[in-house]
């Protein structure tokens, strides 16, 4: 693959732009049929990562109908147990970048690996959502981006190696389009977050403004995590047996556990 001609998008280290393909939308229940990486480098080299998968699940009509992935084309691949060393390694010493990926495509992936016994190192890597720059400046959809930022058509859309492909350029024309956008990783990652108080990526547990963990959403939003958990020990338990993503379990456990070890929680 040819090289990219970055502009004013300047990397001190790669930048995975990835995007996935799944059963549905439900993080913990459904699962990943599809994962493409283009990993672009400081030099503008490319390195792709594309995979189908077999999910373990039967992909629902009305989803196959969407994406164009059927059971029949993924019955002889490989799960994601047998993948996932692959992952691990493309986003080693890597940022990230998709399009709405912070709030969809990363979480599940954690959770997807979580299911697996893989943790999904990302402490030191930083996170480029591409669709909240373009909300913030054009709001639309990745097919009208492309267009708007590229005069170009999204070709097989719903395809997750064209979805990544076309985020990568979308990107490097933002930032030839908008002077006030810097081509840094850094200042990418804070202008595109949604809440950089949230503590798991599905922003269930956020920080309040003195740094403390809360709870945000429910009947306890804005407590104490650790307070709730000492004095409703239930809520802990609901919440591991409930409906949630398991990045979200980690963290809520590893405060509890904290708690515990302080002398908070009885």
């Amino acid at each position: 693959m040819e090289n990219y001609a970055l502009g004013n998008l300047s990397l001190q280290r790669p930048l995975v732009f990835f995007d996935l393909e799944t059963t549905g939308l439900s993080i913990g229940k459904d699962r990943i049929v599809e994962f493409a990486g283009v990993k672009l480098k400081p030099d503008g080299s490319v390195q792709e990562l594309i995979q189908r998968l077999q999910p373990g699940i039967p992909i629902p009509a009305e989803v196959s109908k969407i994406h164009g992935i059927f059971d029949k084309d993924v019955e002889d691949m490989p799960t994601l147990e047998e993948f996932a060393p692959k992952i691990i390694q493309f986003f080693d010493q890597a940022d990230l970048a998709g399009y709405n990926s912070a709030y969809f495509d990363l979480p599940f992936l954690v959770d997807e690996m979580l299911r697996i016994d893989q943790d999904l190192d990302l402490t030191h890597s930083r996170m480029v959502d591409v669709q909240a720059i373009f909300h913030k400046k054009e709001p639309r959809d990745l097919k009208a981006a492309l267009r708007y930022y590229c005069g170009a058509e999204l070709e097989n859309a719903h395809s997750a190696a064209a979805d990544a492909r076309a985020t990568c350029q979308i990107l490097i024309e933002q930032l030839n389009r908008y002077p006030d956008l810097q081509g840094n990783v850094d200042f990418l990652h804070r202008f595109t977050a949604r809440n950089n108080k949230s503590v798991d990526l599905a922003g269930r547990i956020v920080r309040d403004d003195q740094g403390i963990e809360v709870f945000g959403f429910g009947k306890y939003k804005g407590q104490s995590v650790e307070q709730v958990f000492g004095r409703d020990p239930s809520y802990y338990t609901w919440m591991m047996g409930g409906d949630f993503p398991r990045h979200t379990k980690k963290i809520i456990t590893a405060i509890r556990l904290r708690g515990a070890a302080s002398g908070s929680l009885s």
